[in-house]
């Protein structure tokens, strides 16, 4: 039986999701999770792309994408996932299945959600025990918007940019946003 197609928006935001076969810990380690950030940054533009947050978990991803009118999102899946493979293949010895299944896509419909889905997709280090705080970790945009690291793979999204026109306060905003036990929202619908 055929897959189904998949509603693909433009100009809207998606939050996808790729997890290892059977919860393996693809992305173990830095190095490997360097190989999937570099991969990301290289076919982001060519795709048109733009990746608004991310978040590379042991052994899932995490991406939320903004895809506009000439965007390729089921090209730059394929093309990162099956380029990931044969770098985790020749580099362990692997064969089989590496990915459960086709990521998974959810449409966000507003700005709002697009702050929720961040803060959430940012407390995976957090929640899983990683570390105690999501500025520890490294393989995710929260440093980006709460501690304005540079990130050539991070575009800012216009939720954040919506909290005005001061960076630093901007910055802290959404760090308070993250940390804070209370789901609000901070963006106009």
């Amino acid at each position: 039986m055929p897959r189904t197609n998949r509603a693909i928006p433009t100009e809207a935001a998606m939050h996808i999701m790729c997890r290892g076969n059977n919860k393996l810990p693809i992305l173990a380690n830095n190095s490997d999770k360097k190989q999937y950030y570099f991969l990301l940054h290289k076919l982001k533009s060519d795709n048109s792309i733009n990746i608004l947050h991310y978040c590379l978990m042991d052994n899932h991803i995490h991406l939320i994408v903004w895809l506009g009118q000439n965007s390729n999102l089921p090209r730059l899946m394929k093309q990162i996932n099956l380029a990931y493979y044969h770098y985790y293949r020749k580099k362990y010895g692997y064969c089989g299945h590496l990915w459960q299944g086709r990521y998974k896509s959810v449409i966000i419909e507003s700005d709002a959600q697009v702050l929720g889905c961040g803060k959430y997709i940012e407390l995976n280090p957090v929640r899983a025990g990683i570390v105690v705080q999501p500025e520890q970790f490294e393989f995710s945009s929260y440093r980006y918007y709460a501690l304005g690291q540079q990130d050539s793979l991070v575009t800012p999204s216009t939720a954040y940019k919506n909290f005005g026109s001061d960076i630093l306060i901007n910055r802290n905003i959404y760090a308070n946003f993250v940390v804070s036990p209370a789901i609000y929202h901070l963006a106009k619908d």
